[in-house]
């Protein structure tokens, strides 16, 4: 009885450690999820604006979808 093989505490210990990594993940990611939902709506257009436009093409490529 003397020869009986003791649990492996490293490897449990890391096991736990694991568990609390995802776990602190998850959080982190929900967390930054919610701060980065928030946008702005521009107040005015005008028509010197650069950026998206929906051109013919683009219509185009949408009615393929």
């Amino acid at each position: 009885m003397s020869e009986h093989k003791k649990p492996d505490q490293g490897r449990r210990q890391l096991l736990k450690n694991i568990g609390l990594t995802v776990a602190a993940g998850a959080v982190a990611a929900g967390t930054t999820t919610a701060v980065q939902a928030g946008v702005e709506m521009p107040e005015e257009k005008s028509e010197n604006t650069t950026g998206y436009r929906e051109t013919k093409h683009v219509r185009d490529y949408y009615e393929t979808l």
